[in-house]
């Protein structure tokens, strides 16, 4: 089962490709994605990876958790499910 991991702190300049190459020798990639900004299309300094399997996942948080990628300490865990927007103000 496909395993996602959250990459954060890193390099405004970083492309999913370096992303995707800097999983790969810790297992599959399926996915790397820096997230953009919707409206200036600059990246926002973290994105998602998804590996093949849980353990590749976990291997790959381990070696790259708190490691140096071009200068920056990436912060690499687990990615938790995405909260639904819940409605805010009114009655």
């Amino acid at each position: 089962m496909n395993q996602k991991i959250y990459v954060g702190n890193l390099p405004y300049s970083t492309t999913d490709q370096e992303l995707q190459d800097l999983f790969a020798t810790h297992g599959t990639v399926q996915s790397a994605n820096v997230v953009t900004d919707r409206y200036s299309g600059r990246s926002r300094g973290f994105g998602f990876v998804e590996m093949g399997s849980a353990e590749e996942a976990q291997q790959a948080i381990t070696a790259l958790h708190d490691s140096d990628f071009q200068g920056r300490n990436l912060v690499v865990n687990e990615a938790r499910p995405k909260e639904r927007n819940r409605p805010s103000g009114g009655y």
